[in-house]
């Protein structure tokens, strides 16, 4: 698939190519792009396409399958990419086809200097090249089959450099993969997983043994960095959490916090007393505590837990109309922020004298505001707006209480615990102390 585009490009073993749009479901078929069988290819972010095949050559062609370069390889090739290499002057643009040629040599073809491609050989004790990724300024981390594992950079003043070099396996290694959103590079071989952290890859930060699995085979780290997953030899998956987002509530003194994926806990940061574990059936992406209650969920789906001394209980679970941005409690009432509104409800219906007021929407019929943020206190609603309104509903009358109109739009509000003044930020991440009682 295309990195930009709904562009897909299907290499044959006849060596014919088709690029499908899927949007418009337009083929374009290309016949004869290679003699052999197509056996890897590459999209660049400027839909530029390189293609490896079996007649040991590689070929770069544009969105509509016109041939733009071809060069003649020693050996088959594999593991296109398409990446930056180091220049003196700067530039933003994927400059560099990158591809491993008979699994022995890097081969580093230069879009801007077709004439001069790079060919990289390694010593022979490494093995074959089983995988290799770019990162940082033009560095590439290469995994070989004898367990080395060895970094290079592709600046000319550095090139065929080793800057790092490591027997990370003692038999063989199967698999590498970077994760440059959390800093870290991974090996497997044997049954080990090897991390290392990407700014010193001397360090070695975990070490991961399979005491059940013979051998491994593959790795890749989710795009957030959070999973790791690993492939065995025997057809099992192992996936290990590597960060946890940062999710967490507090009210009072007590907090609720992310401690597992499908896990919160709650504990109290004043008292010495027992903390309450919820498992829930979902990874949340947001969570509320109130004083009785609990809430998580994600997407546009909550689930309400009751708060015991040592347990909870699942009430109900609820979905809005549009992705939950904020959701906050009270002792009776959920705030639920969503798609610039809010819904405000109660958590349990018993004792509630009429239906009006077991929920409302904000912004009121007739009212067109985009509810940017939201503050919700025992006793009052808070809202801003991205036109500068700020309002209170007064739960209890079930009306608005007062208004203000700020110069410019409101990103955030935090409330005092009974509502009389708030700290607010603008769009100008200016901050400002409000008192409606002075008002």
């Amino acid at each position: 698939w295309s990195k930009t585009g709904p562009t897909l490009a299907i290499g044959s073993y006849r060596g014919n190519l088709m690029i499908y749009n899927h949007k418009t479901s337009r083929r374009v078929p290309v016949i004869g792009k290679h003699s052999k069988a197509i056996t890897c290819g590459a999209w660049s972010s400027g839909n530029l396409l390189a293609l490896g095949s079996e007649d040991r050559t590689l070929s770069i062609s544009n969105l509509d399958g016109d041939t733009i370069r071809m060069a003649t390889l020693r050996a088959d090739p594999q593991d296109i990419q398409f990446c930056e290499m180091k220049q003196d002057e700067r530039s933003n643009a994927e400059n560099t086809v990158s591809l491993v040629v008979g699994g022995k040599t890097l081969y580093l073809f230069n879009l801007y200097d077709p004439e001069n491609p790079i060919e990289l050989a390694f010593q022979s004790r490494y093995g074959n090249i089983v995988a290799y990724k770019w990162f940082g300024d033009g560095y590439i981390l290469i995994g070989f089959s004898a367990g080395y594992f060895v970094v290079i950079s592709t600046h000319m003043k550095e090139i065929g450099q080793e800057l790092f070099q490591s027997k990370n396996h003692r038999e063989s290694l199967t698999g590498i993969s970077i994760s440059t959103t959390i800093g870290k590079a991974a090996s497997c071989g044997d049954n080990m997983i090897k991390i290392h952290e990407l700014n010193d890859l001397k360090e070695t930060s975990n070490v991961i043994t399979l005491d059940d699995e013979r051998g491994l085979d593959h790795m890749d780290w989710s795009e957030d960095g959070q999973l790791l997953a690993v492939s065995t030899s025997k057809g099992n998956l192992h996936v290990y959490l590597s960060k946890l987002p940062l999710l967490g509530s507090a009210c009072q003194t007590r907090v609720a916090y992310l401690t597992s994926l499908l896990e919160v806990t709650i504990t109290n940061a004043v008292e010495q007393m027992g903390s309450i574990v919820v498992g829930a059936d979902i990874e949340p992406s947001f969570l509320a505590l109130g004083p009785f209650h609990l809430a998580l969920g994600m997407n546009n789906r909550a689930w309400f837990y009751l708060l015991g001394e040592t347990n909870v209980d699942l009430m109900r679970d609820r979905e809005y109309l549009g992705t939950v941005q904020d959701i906050q409690l009270n002792s009776d009432y959920c705030a639920v922020r969503y798609d610039g509104k809010i819904q405000l409800h109660i958590l349990e219906s018993e004792g509630i004298g009429s239906e009006e007021r077991e929920s409302k929407i904000f912004p009121e019929t007739g009212k067109n505001d985009v509810i940017s943020c939201m503050s919700l206190t025992p006793d009052f609603l808070i809202m801003g707006t991205d036109m500068g309104g700020i309002s209170y509903f007064y739960v209890e009358d079930w009306c608005t209480v007062t208004e203000f109109k700020h110069i410019t739009g409101i990103k955030s509000i935090f409330s005092e615990p009974s509502g009389t003044k708030i700290c607010f930020l603008d769009s100008k991440n200016q901050g400002y102390i409000y008192s409606p009682v002075t008002d």
